[in-house]
């Protein structure tokens, strides 16, 4: 008889997506049913301005759909950070509001977990499936941002910022019960101190498909991110190498809201 799947949580962080909220979460829930074993899908709301939380509420009856909500707009790094330090799966799965289409990668990923305990989606390799491509001002940005993890942390990745990536259940508590970063430039911040950590990452290529409509201001976030590069770099100086994370636990983050 073959063994059920690790059990899994996903972190969905939303900010304003009432009119996708409902579909992106039911996606979710599909893939899981689909794959099996015990999940969780963990919603963190952004303070929305919109009727975000109210057009998720119908789906909260399912005890496997939970919600987290920031009493104020926090940063999408907190939001993430809060959601994989309440989550309680052995896998957690950081998956975007635009994650749908890549959610038949994740099969794949997990599969590369015998080798690794993080595994980073991207857009960019050999191996991705990408339906419909960022415009090219984005990508432009996107190649400086990923220029810039590289000269401020010595980001090996090519597409860190992409929002779909697996960890295990210790290397995500390790990782984000010592994160600080609030804002956009989390993901290098995690990854650094995951390696610090001894934490192995990996990437893998993953289908996506560019959700048009952003609402990422490049040019109002090139300034903090270069200001959070260098904060976190100054942190990881001061991060210990002592692991903390252990299967089945659960961290708090001293920050987040009740």
């Amino acid at each position: 008889m073959t063994p059920p799947p690790p059990s899994i949580s996903v972190v969905i962080p939303v900010y304003n997506e009432a009119a996708e909220v409902a579909n992106i979460v039911r996606a979710v829930d599909e893939a899981m049913r689909e794959r099996g074993g015990e999940y969780e899908v963990i919603v963190v709301d952004n303070a929305s301005e919109d009727d975000t939380v109210d057009s998720l509420r119908p789906l909260l009856s399912d005890q496997r759909i939970r919600l987290l909500q920031n009493e104020h707009n926090m940063g999408k790094g907190f939001s993430v950070r809060r959601g994989m330090l309440d989550a309680k799966g052995e896998l957690r799965l950081m998956c975007d509001a635009d994650c749908a289409p890549s959610l038949v990668s994740l099969p794949g990923m997990e599969a590369k977990l015998a080798d690794c305990d993080i595994v980073a989606g991207a857009r960019n390799a050999p191996t991705s499936e990408v339906g419909r491509q960022q415009p090219l001002r984005r990508r432009a940005a996107s190649i400086g941002f990923i220029l810039l993890c590289r000269a401020v942390m010595s980001e090996p990745l090519k597409d860190v910022f992409c929002g779909f990536k697996l960890f295990t259940g210790p290397a995500a508590e390790d990782a984000f019960s010592r994160a600080r970063i609030d804002g956009w430039a989390f993901d290098a911040e995690a990854l650094a101190i995951a390696r610090r950590l001894g934490y192995r990452v990996r990437p893998c290529g993953i289908a996506w498909v560019n959700r048009p409509g952003s609402r990422l201001s490049i040019p109002r976030v090139v300034v903090p991110v270069l200001g959070e590069l260098v904060a976190a770099r100054r942190h990881l100086k001061s991060v210990s190498r002592h692991r903390v994370g252990a299967p089945g636990t659960q961290q708090a983050s001293a920050t987040a809201p009740q």
